[in-house]
């Protein structure tokens, strides 16, 4: 705002959309992004915005900008359940990374293939991930909370020649097997890292050990690529059963560091804790948007519910939390946060839900009422389209602004602008997807959008905009619901439910309570005539979802009705559902 002479943050934003080239040339500038041939053009559209091409004509890896601070500035904190905070330096990190990429061929991946990850947030997975995009391979990124049934459809979509994991994953006290799983999902060929010396893991014969795979040869050049060439294959539900896979390239990256650098204001030598994984595109933005803007990365091995994780912000002082609002309610309720002191965090971020604004209330006010910046976007973005901002009035469970560089109008049911309406994003923005690896992209992100001055691109959101000029987000418009930060379609959920001998056919919805916060699952069934009257079925129709797509799924509600309420062209009226229910 000062270099361009802005007095308000509106003329800022409208500037960034105005002069969109401007705009990003000058945020490749401030984040530095190391090029080894520069750009001829910030941005290419002779294929139309639909495929834009940022840094055409580069040739670039976007892991270098990773490592621009001083060599003993700390990369990564972490801590290991009942065991001490330790620190990662950047030489320590890069020493780490350059081993990996070395490593690659001796387990026969080569530039331009395709690795798995299934691992929970750690400094080994962290360092394999930047080590093959530096060494120009692929990574398909796994939720380490998945069933292998759900595994093995990202594995089948993305074919890796290899998958990294680790023996068991530790969670508020229990162990569950990990490498077990990823064996039961047909996986070609797996390095295993051990984390308990006291678990006996009996390898297949042609799966291998972390240690026995790691070279001591800590000198690697990066591979350099063109912006273009993919880095990364994350999942995303659609509104049908099999996931989209959406590969993200080098430009994505620098769509989420910008956002940390300008919405979630990442400086150096901040340390940036949120609690993800490399499963969910918020693992990816966490590495770029800390790691490229000379922040650390903070790890908490365990789950973050308890007041083992409130000491660790504690202790390594925090400077920016990311939250999903279901952490935040679990928080509020145990008051398990009350004792410690959070006041080196700076500000706050919330994605993957819809919150609550008492809930993000007593949020700010653990941190000495610091600000919460709302945060929402897409796997598909890389990043936000509505968010907020430091410099201007912090409301709780409001967004501020439209995201820096980009914009989306709001449309009503008979495509005419309006204040509460179904979001359709305006391309180009640096970070949009042009391309999903097994669904057709053109269809179903552009055709048959409304008509508008500009291309719209379709995206699935509802919001309405305030009187103030702000945004409430009121959830999807399409099949899709967030789920404790985790985005699924309701087919998925009753392609499951269906199975149960007692149900027809059904139907899956996320209520939203009425002040908002995070939405409950409930599904509506009608009934089959091959009913069992014996068993429990909201407890039979829990355990399906729990052992069909994700332990954390939790059916809430399970309604029996006579008829599912359907359109002319029988489609299912999920809308009206949520309409007529009311969160208990």
């Amino acid at each position: 705002m000062k270099k361009h002479q802005f007095t308000n943050y509106k003329d800022l934003w409208e500037w960034s959309v105005a002069h969109k080239e401007t705009f990003w040339e000058e945020t490749v500038a401030n984040l530095n992004i190391i090029q080894h041939k520069k750009f001829e053009q910030i941005l290419n559209i002779d294929d139309g915005v639909t495929k834009a091409k940022w840094l055409f004509g580069a040739q670039l890896n976007i892991i270098d900008s990773c490592f621009q601070n001083k060599d003993n500035a700390t990369a990564i904190v972490f801590q290991k359940p009942n065991k001490k905070v330790q620190k990662v330096t950047q030489k320590e990190l890069e020493n780490l990374v350059n081993k990996i990429a070395n490593s690659f061929k001796n387990i026969q991946v080569e530039k331009g293939d395709t690795i798995a990850i299934d691992l929970p947030m750690t400094v080994e997975c962290v360092a394999i991930y930047l080590a093959a995009i530096k060494a120009g391979i692929k990574v398909a990124t796994i939720v380490d909370s998945f069933t292998p049934k759900e595994i093995q459809v990202r594995l089948q979509i993305t074919n890796p020649k290899v998958v990294f994991t680790q023996d068991v994953l530790e969670r508020a006290g229990k162990t569950f097997p990990l490498y077990e799983k990823v064996v039961t999902a047909n996986t070609h060929k797996i390095v295993v890292i051990k984390t308990q010396k006291e678990t006996a893991v009996s390898l297949r014969n042609q799966d291998v050990f972390w240690d026995d795979f790691l070279s001591e040869n800590t000198n690697f050049t990066s591979v350099k690529q063109s912006p273009q060439d993919c880095i990364t294959i994350l999942f995303s539900s659609g509104t049908t059963g099999e996931p989209k896979a959406i590969p993200w390239n080098h430009t994505t990256a620098i769509k989420s560091a910008s956002d940390g650098f300008y919405h979630q204001n990442i400086q150096e030598n901040d340390v940036v804790c949120w609690p993800t994984n490399l499963g969910w595109m918020m693992g990816p933005w966490l590495i770029f948007a800390t790691l490229i803007n000379k922040a650390a990365i903070g790890l908490y091995y365990d789950a973050p519910l308890g007041a083992g994780f409130g000491e660790f912000v504690q202790s390594t002082k925090v400077s920016m939390l990311g939250v999903i609002p279901s952490i935040v309610k679990h928080w509020k309720n145990s008051g398990c946060m009350q004792p410690f002191n959070w006041n080196a965090i700076k500000n706050y971020s919330s994605t993957g839900e819809v919150s609550n604004p008492t809930e993000m209330n007593y949020l700010m006010h653990l941190a000495n009422n610091k600000p919460v910046i709302e945060y929402c976007g897409g796997t598909e973005i890389g990043g936000g389209y509505v968010t907020s901002t430091v410099v201007q009035e912090n409301i709780p469970s409001t967004f501020s602004t439209k995201a820096l560089g980009s914009d989306f109008v709001l449309l009503d049911e008979n495509y005419q602008e309006t204040t509460k309406g179904e979001v359709f994003l305006i391309p180009p923005i640096m970070g949009l997807s042009t391309e999903l690896l097994n669904k057709n992209h053109q269809k179903i992100y552009y055709d048959d959008t409304p008509k508008h001055q500009k291309v719209l691109r379709r995206h699935g959101d509802e919001l309405r905009q305030l009187e103030n000029g702000y945004f409430k987000i009121l959830g999807r418009v399409d099949d899709a619901m967030n789920l404790g930060g985790i985005k699924v379609s309701a087919t998925q959920i009753e392609a499951a439910i269906n199975q149960l001998n007692f149900v027809l056919e059904s139907a899956a919805i996320a209520a939203a309570p009425e002040d908002g916060g995070p939405a409950k699952l409930v599904v509506f069934y009608v009934e089959s005539k091959n009913q069992n009257n014996d068993e429990d079925r909201l407890k039979a129709a829990q355990k399906i979802v729990k052992s069909e797509l994700n332990p954390l799924f939790k059916v809430t509600d399970l309604l029996k009705i006579d008829v599912l309420p359907r359109t002319a062209s029988n489609k299912i009226m999920r809308r009206t559902l949520r309409d007529n229910y009311k969160v208990k």
